[in-house]
């Protein structure tokens, strides 16, 4: 042992004298000088940093609060704008690989600069669709546009109407097909989410490994933390700026707002959504500047300098032995690709493993699904405007789940929880947040009272079909479409979905004060002496309604905190059920699987069942359905809430199972088996022991490309 000691001890003072003789004539200054250039340096970078989490969490979360608002722009159904929200995680997943693979040989503080460049492309090019599609055209009667002209609402013929009013309109409804027959813009917006997703992969995996290696080793969690802390702030402040444009008309800017005769809280209102974008976008390009003026390296810590990690071991590879050391490496990589298939079979042979994969899939089909439609279940079933879901959405409900994942994870610190507790506390926590929304199916509002959809004309409860019901005695005399959606609400508190429809036979003011008289239809419910007047605009829901409101926030609140205080056990439980060295590919399997499975289809899906509800829908300029107009408010919640439920129903089945095996795997025989070495038998006694080899294998590893496999 001595002999060897010795000449082990020659051999690495002669292979390392110059390093060390070199080392001795640097003065305190430049080493102190070269500490405080790395400590900078990677604090500049986590600035930097932080800032380009903040701007795509900021414009994800923008786009949430305006999925209504897109919906209502371009006509379209829930179902596609499913669609374009899961083109985000579709162009995510077209350059992952290639970014991970190529993202650590290359300067990677300009990958992810020029990454942020493309997603702020994509961010103006949703945008761009508002300045080539003319303005926004809602439906309403030629008498409430400001028109000089006298009109019936009700119409006997065509020939009560001046020739000079049905050309303007024709030539209008003419020109509109021309635009909409000559292209979809909404393909626009899909395009640009599609960009949005490929400008943002590098940032996560090539930022938080520039982290980790040039961090000093007790300060890099920290720097993490504050990452994810800084992404967490985003969608406060996106869905914030959402609330603030959708109080702003659409075409602001290009039209006198005076001559606008819908209000915010009217369902064909659509704010400045466009403009968000365009905020968005700015903020993306002005995140990704610093990373141009970063340098591919920063100098490496003092206490990394010292360590045996993959850059102190290439000191030790003399002149004539780098051939050998690169033939090495080539062979370790063929090595590697060779265990590609049995790492792949151990992975999903550990049964743990697999059931909790499954249990995220389908939990995160239903978080994703809520999240996506959540401001369209407040604006349709509680008659809430799309400024006022935003702010809430951003001031109460992100702020609950923020403080959810933080709790789960100061739980698990302060009791020292193990694996079984953590499967527990996750458990725990799915069956309780989802226990907690089964009580909001009691939490909703009635139908809006439409004449000719959810009750009759005599104000009694609908039996026949609603199209056939849309017309009564009372507008028989009129030449009334079924199409229109311009909705009025009568002195008898039923909502009418025109004024022809009503049957009104005259109006007086224009615009938004428009009053409409002698309307036979809502006479029927009124004494002979009242003068069965309607104004501009659907009726007010109940007034149980906003209690009801009050107690979704209240319930909807505890919910999410509930839910999110599952987050980081079932974290912990998914890293330390694996063995070591396939931690990295666990995760990755495990958020290509997310993303895949859930992230894309879920809200299709959720969109899908929606419109299964819409009660009536809005007509195109040049035919064919456009976005809905009315849901049924009662199947509404049962679809919305239902699918959200079932899904974490089904969840919560296979959180039991992990939980089952984890329980017989904790028995004495399998903590022995544990204890000798098999990390995925997830015994909870050896878990301290497997770390400790963990650590011993990274440090005793020469692995170059770190940062690609993390």
């Amino acid at each position: 042992m001595d002999i060897s000691s010795k000449e082990n001890t020659q051999f690495f003072s002669n292979n390392t004298i110059l390093p060390v003789d070199r080392s001795s004539f640097k003065s305190e200054s430049s080493a102190s000088k070269e500490k405080q250039s790395c400590c900078g340096g990677i604090k500049i970078f986590l600035g930097a940093l932080s800032f380009v989490y903040f701007a795509k969490a900021l414009s994800g979360s923008y786009l949430k609060s305006t999925i209504t608002q897109i919906e209502r722009r371009f006509d379209i159904p829930s179902s596609l704008v499913g669609v374009i929200d899961g083109s985000f995680e579709i162009g995510n997943l077209l350059i992952i690989i290639l970014v991970s693979y190529f993202g650590a040989k290359l300067h990677r503080p300009r990958i992810i600069g020029a990454g942020c460049l493309i997603m702020s492309a994509g961010t103006f090019l949703i945008a761009m669709p508002q300045f080539f599609m003319g303005r926004y055209r809602y439906e309403r009667f030629p008498s409430t546009i400001n028109s000089t002209v006298s009109i019936s609402p009700c119409l006997q013929d065509e020939s009560q109407v001046p020739l000079s009013v049905l050309e303007k309109s024709q030539a209008k409804i003419n020109a509109g097909c021309e635009k909409e027959a000559g292209s979809s813009m909404w393909i626009y917006v899909l395009l640009g989410n599609l960009l949005r997703g490929i400008g943002e992969t590098p940032i996560q995996p090539l930022g938080i490994t520039y982290i980790d290696d040039y961090a000093i080793e007790e300060n890099a969690a920290l720097y993490i933390g504050c990452v994810q802390t800084v992404a967490i702030i985003g969608p406060i402040f996106g869905f914030l700026l959402g609330s603030l444009c959708a109080k702003l008309y659409v075409d602001i800017g290009f039209v006198d707002l005076d001559s606008v005769t819908i209000t915010h809280k009217d369902v064909q209102w659509v704010g400045a959504w466009w403009l968000g974008y365009l905020i968005a976008g700015v903020i993306s390009v002005l995140a990704g500047i610093p990373f141009w003026f970063l340098p591919k390296h920063l100098p490496k810590p003092e206490s990394r300098k010292d360590s045996s990690t993959s850059s102190e071991q290439s000191k030790f590879i003399t002149e004539d032995n780098k051939d050998q050391h690169k033939s090495y490496q080539q062979q370790v990589k063929i090595a590697e690709m060779a265990k590609f298939l049995p790492s792949l079979k151990n992975l999903f042979g550990n049964p743990v493993y697999i059931l909790y994969l499954c249990a995220s899939i389908i939990q995160f089909n239903s978080l994703i699904g809520m999240v996506t439609y959540k401001p369209k279940y407040i604006e349709q079933q509680y008659g809430q405007t799309s400024s006022k879901t935003n702010f809430v959405i951003g001031l109460i409900n992100i702020p609950a789940v923020a403080f959810g994942i933080f709790s789960g994870g100061l739980i698990m610190k302060k009791f020292k929880i193990n694996v079984l507790g953590a499967a527990k506390l996750s458990l725990g926590s799915s069956f309780f947040g989802y226990l907690l929304l089964l009580s909001l199916f009691a939490m909703g509002c009635e139908n809006s009272d439409v004449a000719g959809l959810t009750v009759s004309y005599h104000g009694t409860k609908r039996m026949t079909d609603y199209e056939q019901a849309l017309f009564s005695e009372c507008n028989s005399g009129c030449a009334c479409s079924k199409n229109d959606w311009d909705p009025i609400c009568g002195e008898n508190g039923l909502t009418y979905i025109s004024a022809c429809l009503a049957g009104c036979q005259a109006s007086n003011g224009s615009g938004k004060n428009t009053v409409f008289f002698n309307c036979s239809c809502v006479g029927i419910l009124e004494s002979p002496s009242r003068s069965s007047s309607a104004v501009v605009g659907p009726c007010q829901k109940g007034n149980e309604c906003p209690k009801m409101f009050l107690y979704f926030l209240v319930i909807s609140v505890i919910t999410s905190y509930t839910l999110s205080v599952g987050g980081t056990p079932g974290y912990i439980l998914l890293l330390r059920c694996i063995k070591p060295h396939l931690k990295s590919f666990a995760l990755g399997i495990h958020t290509l699987a997310i993303r895949v499975l859930a992230g894309i289809p879920a809200p299709v899906y959720f969109g899908v069942a929606i419109d299964t509800t819409c009660l009536k829908w809005g007509s195109k300029r040049c035919g064919g359905r456009g976005a809905c107009r009315l849901y049924d408010s009662s199947a509404l919640r049962y679809v919305y809430l239902g699918l959200t439920l079932v899904l974490g129903t089904v969840s919560i089945f296979f959180s039991v199972a992990v939980l089952w095996v984890l329980r017989k795997r904790s028995s004495p025989q399998d903590e022995t088996l544990s204890a000798n070495g098999e990390r995925g038998a997830c015994g909870t006694k050896s878990r301290k022991d497997n770390f400790v080899n963990s650590d011993r294998l990274i440090q005793t590893t020469y692995w170059p490309e770190k940062e690609t496999r993390l």
